[in-house]
């Protein structure tokens, strides 16, 4: 199952008619305090969406702002405090930057040719460690204009150069241009959800349970992705809930191409579904579209190696508010116990914060991630990999622990392969 986000009902007709975060395009800004970020982001929009002000430090903590930049549409652009900030809470600050740092789509490096030193030049270094795309853009170039020899020096980093003045505006035109040859050249596309497995005219049976976790008036947002997905494939889709699958089925002229249900109820769906009839969960899916899921399902053979004593962190990419039977806070960790018989140690981390050492865990559950972008759903599973720390997610969990993982994984061939491989070892 995936996490829910749940939203107050005067932001209910915002959140249904616009694209969700998780798919846009996250630009961030980065630089030391006082470098013009907010302003850039006010004149890149033509919209005062982030406070100016002549006093550094302004910006504290990273700030996501949701808009459209023509023509690549639909963005979020990430405004961050300064990497030279100081003191406890200064340096505090300055680490949540670097966190956001790990998983943009596109940085851009803020500076002025006054004051240019080992600050911008890290950010840089780090981007190209990371394959980030990335602008270095000169800010406040009337004020402090740029020598050929310092251009020339800014050009060895072999990344973009852009001059700009964010209070005239000069150069915003040539930094909007940076910004869409990055996105068209060096963005790779979103993967499918669901349409990478339909073609036009096939019928998948999306079964999608309401319960008392369901936000009101609305469905997550994985089961609209994959409406919508389904949709532009000029394919059929028939929603369900669990109690009408076998129904459904036998009442279709033609079995369907796929049948695709909610995790928590994969049991039961599987028990309606007929053998030939390919199954697979929204959370798969999103670890297919949004991560890895051959990786993932490698991870999630080290969920039959738990012992006593082990710790199990289950992570969460939104803050939604805990349901009386919360599927990462409840039910995850009843039936791990209950599958295992071993006294576990499981703890949460929720929203965009993850740990640093993960190498106290001997595994990591993630959430679908249907709130962040692919890149940030990658750099987790990047560190975790890294550090040898097997990660899994909620759906090839739940489908694990309900004894239909390897049915739902015939989706993924290479996939039910590296969880059998890792089985054996």
């Amino acid at each position: 199952m995936l996490v829910r986000s749940f939203f107050a009902p005067a932001d209910l007709k915002k959140i249904m008619v616009e694209t969700p975060k998780g798919l846009r395009l996250h630009i961030g800004l980065f630089g030391k305090r006082n470098a013009g970020k907010s302003s850039l982001i006010n004149a890149l929009t033509n919209q005062k969406i982030s406070i100016v002000s002549e006093v550094a430090g302004t910006t504290t903590d990273p700030v996501e702002k949701a808009c459209e930049l023509a023509p690549i549409g639909p963005v979020v652009f990430i405004d961050t405090a300064g990497v030279d900030d100081v003191g406890a809470l200064g340096l505090a600050r300055v680490e949540r930057t670097r966190a956001v740092l790990e998983w943009v789509d596109i940085a851009l490096v803020v500076a002025n040719a006054r004051d240019f030193d080992e600050c911008e030049s890290d950010l840089v270094e780090h981007l190209r460690k990371l394959g980030t795309p990335a602008v270095l853009v000169i800010n406040k170039s009337d004020l402090h204009p740029a020598d050929e020899a310092f251009m020339t020096r800014m050009r060895a980093y072999g990344i973009p150069v852009v001059l700009t003045d964010a209070e005239t505006k000069a150069g915003i035109a040539d930094l909007r241009k940076a910004i869409i040859d990055l996105a068209a050249n060096r963005i790779p596309k979103d993967r499918a959800l669901v349409g990478d497995l339909v073609q036009a005219g096939d019928t998948v049976v999306l079964v999608t349970p309401i319960d008392t976790g369901a936000p009101k008036g609305r469905l997550i947002l994985p089961q609209v992705q994959a409406i919508r997905e389904l949709l532009d494939a000029h394919a059929k889709c028939l929603v369900v809930q669990q109690d009408r699958v076998a129904e459904s089925i036998a009442e279709l002229r033609h079995p369907p191409k796929l049948v695709m249900a909610d995790s928590q109820v994969i049991m039961d769906v599987a028990a309606q579904t007929p053998e030939d009839i390919p199954l697979t969960t929204f959370s798969i899916q999103m670890a297919y579209s949004k991560a890895d899921v051959i990786e993932m399902a490698r991870g999630t053979a080290a969920l039959a190696s738990l012992e006593d004593g082990d710790r199990v962190l289950i992570c969460e990419t939104c803050s939604h508010h805990p349901q009386k039977d919360d599927i990462g806070r409840i039910k995850i960790p009843r039936w791990l116990r209950q599958k295992t018989g071993k006294d576990l140690q499981i703890e949460v981390a929720v929203g965009k914060d993850f740990p640093v050492d993960l190498t106290p865990y001997k595994v990591l559950i993630q959430c679908g991630g249907c709130v962040v972008t692919r890149r940030h759903m990658l750099m987790r599973l990047r560190a975790a990999h890294a550090q040898n720390v097997p990660m899994t997610n909620y759906g090839l969990t739940i489908s694990y622990l309900q004894g239909v993982l390897e049915r739902v994984l015939l989706c993924h061939p290479e996939a039910l392969k590296a969880y059998r491989d890792a089985l054996t070892k």
